[in-house]
């Protein structure tokens, strides 16, 4: 089974959230000291490609160690919105409804993972209008994902609208800062984003693939 890499790689000089530290990846053993190599990991657990769950919203509810297995692997569905620019609104009409209604992943391809790296990387990016959102909460989706870094922009609403529709009532994943979903065509496809479990988990970097 060929499988295509929809992740972005973390170093310590990658992309982070204005304000966040970037990731310390510290030698802790060495091949010459201690006959193995082994590394300290110190990092935000919203960096990179990552996931949230409800409880990066709101205390008491679901953590990404409550899910079970299955909410990370299933059908996809990418929805290509690279023809948007900066501010405008991701539309119902972009999404071919039939094929969304049998996918359990939503995926939006703004392209703008060509900015990673770049100050325009945090610039107006397209986001989801309340119709589409609407949309979302009204089907039965394991997750939804962008390759931007928010379902809206965190430096223009500071009370994270859409995390909050999104997340008050429905047990679903968020996916943010996806890369290569062009790779993905526009048909159904399978896709799976598995994470560390670790105890009350608020969000966790995962690799992402097609």
């Amino acid at each position: 089974m060929k499988g295509n890499d929809l992740t972005h790689t973390i170093s310590e000089d990658m992309t982070v959230f204005p304000g966040s530290e970037t990731p310390k990846l510290t030698t802790k053993s060495t091949y010459e000291k201690d006959g193995f190599k082994e590394t300290l990991l110190q990092m935000y657990s919203h960096v990179g490609t990552h996931m949230d769950p409800p409880a990066h919203i709101f205390t008491n509810q679901k953590t990404l160690d409550q899910f079970s297995p299955e909410q990370f692997i299933d059908k996809a569905l990418v929805v290509d919105c690279r023809d948007l620019k900066e501010g405008q609104a991701i539309t119902i009409d972009k999404i071919d409804i039939d094929k969304a209604k049998l996918a359990d992943f939503l995926l939006f391809n703004l392209g703008w993972d060509k900015r990673w790296n770049l100050d325009t990387y945090f610039n107006d990016y397209p986001c989801i209008d309340n119709t589409v959102l609407e949309f979302i909460l009204n089907s039965n989706f394991k997750g939804i994902g962008f390759d931007v870094m928010g379902l809206e922009d965190p430096l223009c609403d500071e009370n994270l609208t859409r995390h909050k529709a999104l997340f008050k009532d429905t047990d679903i994943v968020n996916i943010e800062n996806l890369t290569h979903l062009e790779q993905c065509g526009d048909e159904l496809f399978w896709f799976s984003c598995f994470q560390l479990k670790i105890e009350n988990c608020d969000g966790i970097p995962i690799r992402a693939i097609a």
